[in-house]
């Protein structure tokens, strides 16, 4: 593995292009989530506001239009390159600080220690982002007042109701769950390295 390989740099500039991408296709999937899991539970002979997935999706669109699915895209899209970014950074330097030269090879618990080291970085910008995202998500569409008219206004009303306290509000749950990404990540790593070495390099079929 050679030093440009393992550049902060890079990881930075890949990790950030990567984010983009993840939100403009996730986001739709995300927004579905959020109002399932925050729909108000219905009452004796009532039905629910969702059935299901394809349900919520159906309703949301027909309320708010196809956009009303991308609603609360604002917060994660601007934070979610510097997120990806100082993910793939923190990783990256984890690794260099660990590394004795450039080339050594790392062990799996070298690479997990990297990837925990890199989550620390991560949750300073993701925790207010994920708040706000989803407090923009559950805003029902249609005639219905809106608390929040955007990013900027939802980050403004949160300070002014509980400082930044408020828009830090389940900064470690967040943290949590980047450490169960992290350690699902370094396991499908470590799986995927292990089945590489089983597989005979010339036709890339199992060894014998």
């Amino acid at each position: 593995m050679s030093s440009s390989q393992t550049s902060p740099v890079k990881y930075f500039l890949s990790g950030g292009f990567g984010g983009i991408c993840t939100v403009i296709t996730g986001h739709p999937l995300d927004t579905i989530k959020v109002r399932l899991q925050t729909m108000p539970v219905p009452e004796a002979g009532q039905s629910p506001l969702y059935r299901g997935t394809w349900d919520c999706a159906k309703k949301t669109v027909q309320r708010e239009g196809f956009r009303g699915l991308y609603k609360g895209m604002s917060a994660p899209i601007s934070g979610v390159a510097p997120i990806f970014a100082m993910s793939f950074f923190g990783f990256g330097l984890g690794k260099r600080l660990q590394q004795q030269t450039p080339d050594e090879k790392l062990s799996n618990k070298q690479l997990f220690l990297a990837g925990a080291f890199s989550g620390v970085f991560t949750t300073s910008i993701m925790a207010p982002g994920e708040r706000i995202k989803c407090l923009l998500q559950i805003q029902q569409g249609g005639n219905q007042p809106q608390k929040y008219n955007g990013m900027v206004d939802c980050a403004k009303q949160l300070y002014r109701e509980g400082g930044i306290r408020s828009i830090y509000k389940g900064s470690f749950a967040t943290l949590l769950r980047g450490k169960y990404s992290i350690i699902k990540r370094e396991i499908l790593h470590w799986c995927f390295a292990s089945n590489s070495t089983q597989l005979n390099p010339l036709t890339n079929t199992p060894k014998i």
